[in-house]
């Protein structure tokens, strides 16, 4: 983390762009948390700044729904992908679930909305489909309009 005079800024993110063109192939183990690895990480294709943007994705819903990226479901001790739970709760139209009993949340539920598909753009499986930072500052701000995403993976839980 930096300090700043704002107060502490995360500064994790931001690493992909220190590879240069020919270093976007890479064959070493995977080095990141769990949870927060863009999907090019497994598969043999380039790695760009967008894996960064899937990060932030995760980390963002991570922040609106107070939850981690996996955790343990205590009912029947299965592991639930956050990214896919808070897609199939947008999805069904189910999103005063990802916020449970915030009431200062739920006041703003258009404002909800826009933070949970700008972070449903972020992780986009296919990187192409990501916004850049810049863009996802804009959306967050309000400064660009926000379509609706397309869904993030192949594979999704049940809200």
């Amino acid at each position: 983390m930096i300090h700043s005079q704002q107060g502490f800024r995360i500064s994790d993110f931001g690493l992909a762009k220190l590879l240069l063109s020919d270093q976007t192939l890479t064959h070493t183990v995977i080095r990141g948390t769990r949870g927060y690895v863009a999907p090019e990480w497994f598969r043999n294709t380039p790695v760009t700044a967008k894996v960064d943007v899937y990060s932030y994705g995760v980390m963002l819903l991570e922040i609106i729904c107070c939850r981690r990226s996996l955790e343990m479901e205590k009912e029947n001790e299965e592991e639930v992908i956050l990214t896919d739970w808070v897609y199939d709760c947008y999805k069904h139209r189910r999103l005063n679930k990802v916020i449970e009993d915030d009431e200062e949340a739920g006041n703003d539920m258009k404002r909800l909305e826009r933070l949970v598909i700008v972070a449903i753009w972020c992780i986009q499986e296919d990187p192409s489909l990501r916004p850049t930072m810049k863009k996802v500052t804009q959306m967050l701000e309000g400064v660009v309009d926000v379509s609706v995403p397309p869904s993030p993976s192949l594979f999704s839980s049940i809200c």
